[in-house]
């Protein structure tokens, strides 16, 4: 039974999240022949203020680039 945790920012449609649930199904299906019925995909959204990256949280660091551009 694959269980995939998928955590992205906020920010995804929920016509989004579906397209990554069923790609991500699909590919473990076509892959690996695991059943839909017994594929669980879990998305996990985190607030930017949330989440670091290049050593800043991710809401200062896109702040940073905005002013860059």
């Amino acid at each position: 039974m694959p269980y995939v945790n998928v955590q992205i920012t906020k920010g995804a449609t929920r016509a989004q999240k579906a397209e990554i649930v069923a790609d991500i199904t699909n590919s473990l299906q076509r892959v690996l022949g695991k059943k839909p019925e017994h594929t669980h995909v879990v998305l996990q959204e985190i607030e930017e203020e949330d989440w670091g990256y290049a050593g800043m949280l991710t809401d200062d660091w896109k702040k940073l680039q905005s002013s860059n551009s």
